[in-house]
């Protein structure tokens, strides 16, 4: 059996991280796409069919990588129309049953370990957001159709699809009599149930525990499966750790990094190469920070994933993600609780969303800066190349490559 790797499409939903594929948005020191093709190599597949766009920005950088076993291909989509239109770039390469899937598909190995026979074999999970997913309607086994995001209430199951597809050549006859378009993919699977047998695999794992990458707030959740099944404790024989450091827990701590007096590191934690923890500074559960990454004097970071070249002064920065080379001035603040401890919500392509946590703090475009005593309300996004002024308090969520500034105004009082 063949795999086919879908990563040519623009990743609109997951702004303000998509300034490139959200594929490579880095865990432990590698990008997501990287993880899904280690978790393949662990499966008897052992041939790969990437389909990137024409800025082949996938092969670039897997060509830093070897993966043990599997032979990778890569095919340009020029336009990014549709998954349906994407396999057909590949259709002269495939011999006979395929599996298609997303690029962040972290947990394949663990998905595809049984699986009927059926022509058509789609993998469903239970969620509790079934609006903003696909969700199957279905008889028993059998799956009849998928509903792409029902209204709330509306919804014919609560089994999202998760972006897993077993599918035979027949594909692309069935794909000639549907109507072209975004959708058309999932209007040929729609067809092709209608004519043969197609069957659904329900995983048994909770959804937290096998996460589907939609939205940006979903790599926590991506996070803390790495964490969990391949984090492992260490300290680099390069690293510097200032005997008055503290360090508990399970941390990696790569090469080169340095830890300077009294800071606190409490596992999980992965620290990646070249980083600097200042004097007094608190990074502790589920933060990740990246190769050269500076967490300042001072400052506390928790539950946090920090890009590669992300620094930061003092300040507080939790349930909150930074892009790549954000700098982040003394004082600035991420706020990742509301008043109420109700659930945040925030602005997606002109929609409010629901983001089914009640702690979040900042998501930060590529190369954001601020100045010093910013305040960041929870569940702002921020674009890429967003300059924010000293003293600034941000509600609200801001465009790319935009200066943004607030200004408290003295009145004077007299008696």
């Amino acid at each position: 059996m063949q795999a086919v790797i879908l990563t040519a499409g623009q990743s609109s939903r997951f702004w303000p991280l998509n300034q490139k594929h959200k594929a490579l948005i880095k865990i432990m020191g590698k990008p997501l796409i990287w993880h899904t093709l280690e978790s393949l190599s662990r499966t008897k597949i052992k041939d790969v069919i990437i389909i990137q766009s024409p800025k082949k920005e996938i092969e670039q950088e897997l060509e830093n990588y070897k993966f043990k076993g599997l032979r990778i291909r890569y095919v340009v989509q020029q336009k990014p129309i549709g998954s349906g239109n994407a396999l057909c770039q590949v259709k002269d390469f495939l011999t006979g049953r395929f599996l298609v899937l997303n690029a962040e598909r972290l947990d394949i190995d663990e998905i595809i370990k049984t699986v009927p026979k059926a022509p058509l074999v789609l993998f469903g999970q239970k969620t509790n957001t079934p609006e903003i997913f696909g969700i199957a309607r279905m008889k028993g086994n059998k799956i009849l159709e998928i509903i792409e995001k029902p209204k709330k209430g509306k919804a014919p199951s609560d089994i999202k699809i998760v972006g897993v597809y077993l599918l035979e050549l027949g594909f692309f006859e069935a794909y000639k009599q549907v109507k072209k378009g975004m959708y058309d993919f999932e209007a040929t699977l729609s067809l092709l149930m209608k004519k043969e047998e197609a069957e659904i695999v329900i995983l048994k794992k909770k959804e937290k525990d096998t996460p589907s990458l939609k939205y940006p707030w979903h790599l926590f959740a991506m996070e803390k499966y790495l964490f969990n099944r391949f984090l492992k404790a260490g300290v680099a024989k390069t690293a510097h750790i200032a005997k008055s450091a503290t360090i508990e827990g399970k941390v990696h701590i790569a090469e080169n990094v340095r830890v300077y007096e009294n800071a606190v590191i409490k596992g999980p934690c992965y620290i990646g190469a070249n980083c600097i923890i200042g004097n007094n500074a608190i990074v502790r559960e589920y933060t990740d920070l990246e190769e050269g990454t500076l967490i300042g004097a001072n400052a506390e970071a928790a539950r946090t994933i920090f890009q590669p070249g992300v620094h930061t002064h003092s300040g507080y920065f939790g349930d909150s993600i930074f892009a790549q080379d954000c700098r982040l001035a003394a004082g600035t603040v991420t706020a990742n609780i509301r008043i109420d401890r109700g659930e945040i919500k925030t602005i997606i392509k002109g929609k409010k969303i629901g983001t089914g946590l009640n702690k979040l703090g900042v998501i930060m475009g590529q190369n954001s800066k601020t100045g010093i005593n910013v305040s960041l309300m929870p569940g702002v996004l921020i674009g890429g190349n967003v300059g924010i002024g000293a003293g600034s308090l941000i509600m609200e969520n801001i465009k790319d490559n935009m200066v943004v500034y607030s200004e408290s105004k003295l009145k004077k009082f007299t008696k």
